[in-house]
């Protein structure tokens, strides 16, 4: 009996050792998420292998894992200070969705770390946003160039970060905001432009109309001149004895008196 603690002491500090080992010696990636190995006694940050992938790993007690978020995510820069082409000054609203390149994890920690989108992604979106909206004039910005600004902000950030081991999927201008008296300005304008668009488009309406009726009536006048050149006196003749032969064959009451009409026309008369 006196001998059980002395027994039982040395197993409760070994289990208590190894649950600390097996803490330090393991680490269980959630999804999404990819882990960075750093050997202590080797090279330090793994970049010639893939990195550690979701799930439960075991792993040297004295090496270290940092583990990534690997899914897309966004960053949104607002209220970004640009200026235009003629100097007035622009807030854009910019949201970039982005992650880290898989297979060039170890890479990114090792030249970046953890903290990457402090250091390369925010001041590139500054920069390149700053060097675009500078090629532009208020009035574009506000209206017809959103789409091309922002196919060019992503471009040319995805060609600043290609080698930087981060992945852009899409860079979204959420706003542009002008200046209030800028703002008011391009909008009377914009509407006057409609204006004028509307009255060009009622003169070019009235123009094909009249030119219509114009065609029209040449038409009509160039038909009535073939038919009177065609109408002689013995076509007339021939199509009064015509309708005079389909109406006498007609059950309707009548009496027709035949060549007592001028040129010999027959005349009909109803019982009415």
């Amino acid at each position: 009996m006196q001998k059980l603690p002395k027994i039982g002491l040395p197993i409760i500090l070994l289990a208590f050792i190894l649950i600390i080992f097996i803490s330090k010696a393991s680490i269980n990636i959630g999804y999404g998420e990819a882990g960075v190995l750093f050997r202590t006694f080797g090279n330090g940050v793994v970049v010639d292998e893939p990195p550690l992938g979701e799930g439960f790993h075991i792993i040297a007690p004295w090496n270290t894992v940092y583990v990534y978020n690997v899914k897309q995510q966004e960053f949104f820069e607002g209220n970004m200070s640009v200026l235009s082409s003629n100097g007035l000054d622009i807030s854009l609203d910019v949201s970039v969705l982005y992650q880290p390149k898989y297979d060039e994890l170890g890479s990114l920690h090792k030249t970046k770390g953890e903290n990457y989108v402090n250091i390369v992604l925010i001041p590139q979106i500054r920069a390149v946003a700053r060097s675009v909206v500078g090629r532009y004039t208020p009035e574009q910005l506000y209206s017809t160039k959103r789409d091309a600004i922002q196919n060019e902000i992503f471009e040319e950030t995805v060609k600043n970060v290609e080698n930087q081991h981060i992945q852009i999927n899409a860079v979204l201008v959420r706003d542009v905001t002008l200046p209030g008296s800028i703002k008011a300005a391009i909008e009377r304008k914009l509407s006057q432009e409609q204006e004028a668009l509307e009255y060009e488009f009622r003169l070019e309406k009235a123009k094909q109309e009249a030119e219509r009726q114009r065609i029209d009536a040449e038409g009509k006048a160039r038909a009535n001149k073939i038919l009177s050149a065609s109408l002689t006196d013995k076509i007339l003749r021939e199509k009064g004895i015509e309708a005079t032969i389909r109406l006498s064959e007609s059950a309707n009451s009548k009496v027709i008196v035949i060549g007592s009409g001028d040129e010999g026309m027959p005349i009909i008369l109803g019982n009415n």
